[in-house]
């Protein structure tokens, strides 16, 4: 089988004319970055510092494949140091921690590669808003600008690790959840601005006075004097805030606007929160909306977080290590790759792991020195052994230990009288 068009043909493609970085618009005059978006708004920022923190607390250990059935975890390795320790100024949890919250507000995240004081190599996160793409090869970026306070920088592509998402128009970049997320951000926004308004105001009910038509001619020194005093007993935060207003001349009070329970605000919050989730893919209860939260389903939902909503994040995080880290570190391993450690987040509790260990191997499984090592007790002398029942034995024991004495074997061995020898005994007549 032959190709007929080469890689160096798709290249000389144009590629298609991207749309700059776009704010979101919230209300009239008012546009906000992804990065200002994240500060502003709560649900933004628990739903993505949900993910970021669940993420890096899993550890990410890297392993050799040395056969179908058996691996090896390696400590040692370039690979294993430069994860355990990214920069010298930075732990692996905060790097996976703004990896994940990087790639979760803008789709798109950075590492660069660096060369360490001590001559090792070095990753240091590249804050998104300052990189751009760059190159007029549409299958992937072949340099990358870093824009800062004083200037510009060009880096090669091959010494950035870039994680990006899917974009119908591009390889180059992803599209931000929240572009999906557009209108709940803005109704958020304003139902925010609302809320602050009314208790600006004392937290009282908006409307207008009506003054009778027939009601007598007022001075204007008058007039201020009345406003002055509504503003004092009736909205800001003065002494006399609270107070009950008297009103002149045959007044009256009409209401002519909603109050924040009138516009649901509590439950508005709550929608958002709900939207926001789901853009990300995350059960509600993850995130504190309880309203149908039960013992058993949010055991399940915990289960489900690590397989389907963090499983493709783990994945995808594994994989572009594996394509663009490793082969600057060992180019002929192809044996190589990272994994996170899901096992402690998907074991049980500690009855049902112990439950199941005892019916997979058959005895006990855990000697005395290690119980009490999980209550950080000291060892004691002949706890290293492992108790095992007398009526426990394997396959092969050569010298397994008999429930019951048996008369051929033991010279002691007395049998029990039986009722009838009792009854025939000739002594007793």
């Amino acid at each position: 089988m032959s190709f007929v068009v080469s890689e160096g043909t798709l290249r000389g493609l144009s590629r298609p004319e991207l749309p700059p970085v776009a704010q979101i618009k919230l209300v009239d005059g008012v546009a906000q970055h992804y990065h200002e978006i994240w500060r502003s708004q709560p649900a933004v920022r628990t739903v993505t510092s949900f993910l970021g923190r669940n993420i890096a607390q899993l550890g990410l250990h890297t392993f050799a494949r040395r056969s179908d059935t058996e691996r090896e975890r390696l400590t040692d390795h370039p690979l294993a140091v430069l994860l355990g320790r990214p920069n010298g100024w930075t732990t692996t949890y905060r790097a996976l921690d703004a990896l994940v919250q990087d790639y979760a507000i803008f789709d798109v995240a950075y590492w660069q590669k660096l060369a360490a004081a001590d001559g090792r190599l070095a990753l240091v996160r590249l804050p998104p808003p300052m990189v751009t793409p760059k190159g007029e090869n549409w299958l992937y970026p072949e340099k990358f600008e870093l824009a800062g306070s004083k200037g510009k920088k060009e880096i090669p592509a091959d010494q950035v690790v870039f994680f990006r998402g899917y974009n119908p128009m591009s390889n180059a970049t992803g599209v931000s959840p929240l572009e999906s997320l557009r209108v709940i951000l803005a109704e958020e926004y304003e139902a925010s601005r609302m809320r602050e308004s009314v208790l600006r105001n004392g937290a009282r009910l908006s409307g207008y006075l009506e003054r009778p038509r027939d009601a007598k001619d007022w001075s204007g020194k008058a007039r201020e004097r009345f406003r002055e005093s509504w503003r004092s007993q009736y909205s800001g935060g003065g002494p006399q805030a609270g107070g009950t207003p008297i009103l002149e001349d045959g007044m009256t009070f009409r209401p002519v606007a909603q109050t924040a329970k009138d516009l649901q605000y509590v439950e508005g919050r709550k929608l958002t929160r709900e939207e926001v989730a789901s853009a990300y893919f995350i059960p509600p209860p993850m995130v504190g909306i309880l309203d149908h939260a039960t013992f058993s389903n949010i055991t399940e939902q915990h289960k489900m977080l690590y397989q389907d909503t963090l499983g493709p994040w783990l994945t995808m995080i594994a994989q572009e290590i594996a394509l663009q880290l490793i082969p600057d570190l060992d180019a002929a391993a192809v044996d190589l790759y990272v994994e996170f450690n899901l096992a402690e987040k998907m074991r049980g509790n500690f009855e049902e792991r112990a439950d199941s260990t005892v019916k997979a191997v058959g005895s006990p499984w855990m000697t005395v020195n290690e119980a009490r090592a999980l209550d950080n007790r000291p060892p004691l002398d002949g706890g290293d052994e492992l108790v095992r029942p007398l009526n426990v034995t394997q396959n092969g024991d050569q010298d397994p230990i008999p429930a019951e004495p048996d008369e051929g074997t033991d010279p002691a061995f007395v049998p029990a009288p039986t009722p009838d020898d009792d009854e025939n005994d000739p002594e007793d007549e």
